[in-house]
């Protein structure tokens, strides 16, 4: 029995996870490390960020390690297993199991010197290497991400996050994305013929309901309202009158008559 380190699965976790992980293949050679290892030593190496080559020896080998989470990579298991916690947490929080709204982002990193398709030059951020878009939920919660050249633009890079998952995503409508994704898909309104519609900002929620919006729309007018009060009120100050008293603040007879008629009205 090995020493438990902070990364390891609880029996809790362990038992939500284990459903989605690969069945073994009968007739064949039984396995000699747990699954639940195999995932231990995964979690390891991503929260330390070490090498496959520097797990503790109390793990499993690591090439029997990295040879798990490639063919998991490959064959969908850890998007299949992060599309059940998902929507897990989601019916946890009162949501639809499947998201109608969400945010697009992508991110240059720079990689090493090695060449090949994917590594190339964003001129706008000037990084050489590879860009990583990722798409979330209203909720913060990881629904795609995908890895490809820094040299692709984000109009494009989009299409490459959207289109594998559009069968998975029946309810995605709205996204929310920067100024950067203007252009060939913005300019459209949509990803294509059938995709979500695209909003040049990152602000509104999901599944607003018209009581809901009217009630927004009453506090932007309440806000434009308190705020044209208050640049009277500075006017009137940079004058030197009222004693600098803030008028909004002031009793009724310290305030000028326009203002006053304004309140009552």
């Amino acid at each position: 029995m090995r020493r438990a380190y902070q990364s390891d699965l609880s029996d809790e976790e362990w038992e939500v996870i284990e459903p989605h992980l690969p069945h073994p293949r009968a007739p064949g050679r039984p396995r000699l490390h747990p699954l639940r290892e195999i995932l231990d030593a995964v979690f390891y190496v991503v929260r330390g960020g070490c090498a496959w080559r520097l797990l503790p020896h109390d793990f499993p080998p690591w090439k029997i390690v990295y040879h798990y989470f490639r063919f998991w990579r490959l064959d969908g298991t850890w998007e299949r297993m992060n599309r059940a916690l998902r929507r897990r947490l989601r019916k946890k929080l009162d949501r639809n199991p499947g998201p109608s709204a969400g945010t697009v982002d992508a991110q240059p990193v720079k990689t090493t010197g090695v060449g090949g398709e994917q590594r190339g030059f964003d001129g706008g951020k000037k990084v050489r290497g590879r860009k990583r878009h990722i798409l979330v939920d209203t909720e913060g919660l990881l629904v795609e991400a995908r890895v490809h050249s820094a040299k692709v633009p984000d109009q494009d890079g989009i299409r490459r996050l959207l289109d594998p998952a559009r069968s998975n995503l029946p309810r995605l409508s709205y996204l929310w994305v920067d100024a950067g994704y203007r252009g060939r898909a913005a300019g459209a309104r949509d990803v294509g013929a059938r995709g979500p519609r695209l909003i040049p900002e990152r602000a509104g929620a999901e599944d607003m309901t018209d009581e809901e919006i009217g009630r927004f729309a009453s506090m932007l007018e309440e806000c434009e309202r308190i705020r044209a009060m208050m640049a009277r009120d500075e006017a009137a100050l940079s004058d030197g009158e009222h004693d600098g008293i803030p008028i909004a603040a002031a009793p009724p007879e310290q305030r000028p008559p326009e203002l006053t008629r304004a309140t009552a009205a």
